[in-house]
């Protein structure tokens, strides 16, 4: 199968360039004219670089984006991304976690405006993506391949950068109110601007639905009513900034988020279980923030920021069996480095040093300190031909130290809109807290405090077109990731416990493709497709909850100044999942397709009403098994600028 795809890749390659040569007479785009129009990405170098000096695959989603498809949370952003599988367990809420490239859920690094924001209290120290909204984000950045290189632990899969909005210029003050399906009810106000040398930005957001049907009826005992998930989220965000001369400022970003969840756990009195006849209720509070200082010297030859960062996140959990609340508490300081060299135009060096403290302490209480420097040399070699080496090294206190690297370059084609790209990296993921020191006695299971960093290889390459004139862009990208040392359960050596142990073993590979056209200014279309093999070394079979083949389309038209539309179609073929107790531990679940429409009416400058439709036409799916994601849904509401 490999050697099939590495073939359509090739060929697909050789079609694009004869298409090269062939629309030449066209005009075709020149990577001069498309580096004026391609978006920056941050991501892939930690630099502000053009698009097309870019050899890492990465998706920009942009705040545009978001209120064009009026979405309200991190999954909903995701779930069109090429090469990501989100699993939402049930309604708004519900844990919801990311496949990136076939590659575990723990696998994909994110952060927020420059903080790490995985849980280290998390079993797997993997970010809950359920409970992070949208208001104040300025774009998304998703970063596909392995980035440890850059990143450190991780970043196997890739990356995902969110970067929140800031302000400039005179005070804007926006509010909105948005209702609809399941009790939906949305507000959230904000203000940004700028006086003299301060920068402000500030948001408040409530999301809540309090009526989401998750539970499958016929999972139910007989005669159990099914009792529908409720979620209330209020999240409080704020990004400062202030220029105390022309080459030096210092910024700030905090968030807090505070959260309610009622879902239906199971029953494990018996096996298999029944969804439990009570709900359990799980209230989070989680608080993120960073304070940098910037300095620009030596006329520019050297950018170098320091920064400080401190998270928590605190759940508490009370299931109807015990009437115990269960606690995890986990903290996160960091301090970090990061200094860019300019030598010239076309040679840039990156250095970087970070000391970081992970810590739990409920239910138990353990930590780990992490020490990491990183180097990067950004080259423009010649024209057109563009390379990103970086080399990183990690020393964790608990397994020792770890070296990863990449090698990304791209050669766009004067004068033909072509752009060849290729990447060679390594990645690794350090243990948890919890898989080191967590044990639980009363069912046999042992931590295991010698473990060892999951790690990975991986490569991809691939090729983007622009024709007729840049209004039409085509891309295909081949990747291949092996991982090895996976963390996963064991016999323990001491008798009749079980363990963690790295014997785990497995592979990912696939393509990427896309095709975007703008056929006029306001009309937007956009399709991708994603095949992705992923496959357990140890067994031969594929790993769970990764489908083979998902597709996408969306299309934005401007129809006047005022009034806009946007669709977007979602297709995921089947995969392979356990049920829900995993009494049936492999089956395959039906694959889905979802249909979302949008639109919003400028009724003046000041006033902007909008509405949607998600799921319009009322599919009925379990992503992952055992768990219903919401059927057909309607909300309008109104925003407010001023």
């Amino acid at each position: 199968m490999r050697k099939s795809l590495v073939f359509s890749v090739v060929g697909a390659m050789a079609l694009a360039a004869s298409a090269v040569a062939a629309l030449a007479a066209e005009g075709a785009g020149s990577p001069e004219s498309a580096d004026s129009v391609e978006s920056v990405i941050v991501a892939a170098t930690r630099l502000p670089t053009p698009e097309w000096e870019i050899a890492s695959s990465v998706t920009v989603i942009t705040a545009e984006d978001i209120a064009a498809r009026q979405e309200r949370s991190l999954p909903d952003i995701l779930k069109d991304v090429p090469g990501l599988n989100i699993v939402r367990t049930g309604g708004p809420g519900g844990q919801t976690v990311v496949f990136m490239r076939g590659t575990n859920s723990n696998h994909t690094k994110v952060l927020v405006d420059g903080i790490d924001v995985s849980d280290p209290s998390n079993s797997t120290a993997s970010f809950d993506f359920s409970q992070f909204l949208t208001q104040d984000i300025e774009r998304v950045e998703v970063l596909r391949g392995p980035q440890s290189g850059l990143y450190g632990s991780d970043a196997i899969g890739g990356v995902i950068n969110v970067i929140t909005k800031s302000g400039q210029g005179p005070a804007q003050f926006q509010a909105s109110a948005e209702g609809g399906s399941f009790e939906t009810f949305n507000q959230t106000a904000g203000v940004r601007g700028s006086v003299e040398q301060f920068h402000y930005n500030a948001n408040v957001e409530h999301f809540h639905s309090g009526a989401t049907p998750v539970t499958p009826l016929d999972l139910l005992a007989p005669g159990e009513t099914r009792n529908d998930d409720y979620y209330d989220n209020l999240t409080a965000a704020t990004k400062l900034g202030y220029d105390v001369v022309q080459n030096f400022d210092v910024g700030l970003v905090a968030r807090y988020t505070n959260s309610h969840l009622r879902v239906t756990g199971d029953d494990f009195s018996t096996f298999p279980t029944f969804p439990a006849a009570q709900q359990t209720r799980t209230s989070t509070s989680e608080y993120y923030s960073r304070a940098t200082a910037h300095l620009v010297s030596f006329d520019g030859f050297l950018d170098q920021t320091l920064g400080v960062a401190y998270t928590r996140k605190r759940t508490s959990t009370l299931e109807p069996a015990s009437a115990q609340e269960g606690l995890a508490t986990g903290e996160r300081t960091k301090i970090d480095w990061q200094g860019a060299l300019k030598f010239t135009q076309a040679h840039t060096l990156v250095l970087g040093a970070e000391h970081a403290r992970d810590e739990i302490s409920e239910p138990i209480s353990a930590s780990n300190q992490i020490d990491s420097g990183y180097a990067e040399l950004q080259s423009q070699l010649i024209r057109g031909l563009y390379s990103a080496i970086n080399a990183r090294y990690d020393k964790n206190d608990r397994f020792g130290g770890k070296v990863t690297y990449r090698v990304a370059p791209a050669y766009v084609i004067p004068g033909t809109g072509t752009k060849l790209k290729a990447s060679v990296g390594s990645g690794f993921k350090a243990p948890t807290l919890s898989e080191l020191f967590q044990s639980y006695p009363a069912f046999f299971f042992i931590a295991n405090p010698n473990l060892r960093p999951e790690t990975s290889t991986g490569y991809d390459v691939g090729v983007e077109q622009a024709l007729v004139g840049e209004t039409l862009r085509v891309g295909v990208t081949y990747y291949y990731n092996r991982v090895r040392k996976l963390i996963v359960s064991a016999p323990s050596p001491y008798g009749i416990n079980i363990t963690y142990a790295n014997i785990g073993r497995a592979h990912t590979d696939g393509v990427e493709s896309f095709v975007a056209y703008n056929p006029v200014k306001a009309i937007t279309l956009r399709a991708d497709y994603t095949y992705t093999q992923a496959t357990d070394d140890g067994t031969g079979q594929e790993l769970l909850r990764r489908p083979k083949h998902k597709a996408s389309l969306n299309a934005a038209w401007q129809a006047t100044s005022a009034f806009s539309l946007n669709a977007t179609v979602l297709t995921v073929s089947s995969w392979i999942d356990g049920n829900r107790d995993f009494s049936i531990p492999r089956l395959t679940a039906p694959g889905y397709t979802v249909v979302n429409l949008a639109a919003s009416f400028a009724i003046d400058r000041h006033l902007t009403v909008f509405g949607r439709l998600d799921n319009l036409f009322d599919r009925h799916f379990q992503n992952p098994v055992g768990f219903l994601q919401p059927t057909g849904g309607a909300f309008a509401g109104i925003r407010a600028q001023l």
